[in-house]
């Protein structure tokens, strides 16, 4: 049997208590963070894999749980690294339906596969199962926040409509920061950005990610002072409903960012 790529370590697998497991969310309360599209989960599960992080497989109606890791990732199958336990890897090769619940950068993941087949990988037992058919990915304040490089800013384009004069126009202002909630914005004068307005079909443009469009609220204002001594105001918004393609361009583009910022600090480029 051909091996697929591996992109990830390949440790033993970790341990977890079960009384340290992530509880089950039912994905019908958050129908907003499925991801569906076959190359959005591959995203996923590669990145999985790169990070090698923890997942808990749940079987058996939630009684039974095992930890393991992505050794693998193919174009339509994974692979998962056997756990210590013979008897329990025997009950999830037994098992139709496993629960896999994982976290990256404080976003929790959580997937279901139909079933395991056991296979070898380098030598080893392993877990093979098909692709998910979609992937919950959940959105939480702790994403990570990306400050802008000043040499490297990013212009949001937003749509304005005055509703006292008529006047429908774009504006362009800097980007100072951005996660997968939403961002910081510097607020242009004569402008008004008042808490909970919300402003749809704004546009930004990731270099060599993809254009996020997107409808942001405003949360507040802010003030603060800049190297040279003056003082800039500052908005804060959130994204409201962000499709799970636009938060994968999103997080694509972080990815890529600190991966440049990281190899520039270590002489690579």
């Amino acid at each position: 049997m051909d091996e697929p790529h591996a992109e990830g370590s390949q440790g033993q697998p970790p341990t977890q208590s079960p009384a340290k497991a992530p509880p089950l969310l039912e994905p019908g309360d958050y129908a907003q963070y499925m991801l569906h599209a076959r190359g959005e989960i591959s995203f996923v599960l590669k990145n999985l894999l790169e990070r090698a992080a923890e997942i808990t497989l749940f079987f058996d109606e939630g009684k039974e749980l095992l930890p393991t890791t992505l050794i693998a990732v193919d174009s339509d199958r994974i692979l998962l690294d056997f756990g210590a336990s013979m008897e329990t890897n025997r009950k999830a090769l037994a098992a139709q339906k496993l629960f896999c619940v994982t976290a990256l950068d404080k976003v929790r993941i959580q997937f279901v596969l139909r079933g395991l087949t056991q296979t070898t990988y380098q030598g080893r037992p392993a877990f093979s199962a098909g692709y998910p058919t979609d992937v919950l990915r959940l959105q939480r304040r702790e994403f990570f926040r990306l400050t802008m490089p000043i040499t490297r800013p990013l212009k949001c384009q937003i749509p304005i409509a005055e509703s006292e004069s008529g006047n429908n126009f774009v504006i362009d202002v800097n980007v100072v920061d951005i996660s997968g909630g939403g961002l910081a914005i510097a607020l242009p004068e004569g402008i008004a950005f008042d808490p909970n307005r919300e402003f749809a079909d704004c546009r930004i443009e990731l270099p060599e990610v993809g254009l996020l469009t997107a409808t942001l609220k405003v949360c507040n204002q802010f003030e603060i002072t800049v190297r040279s001594g003056s003082r800039v105001r500052r908005a804060g918004c959130q994204f409201v409903g962000l499709p799970g393609p636009m938060l994968t361009l999103v997080q694509r583009y972080i990815i890529k960012v600190e991966r440049e910022r990281k190899a520039r600090e270590s002489g690579i480029i």
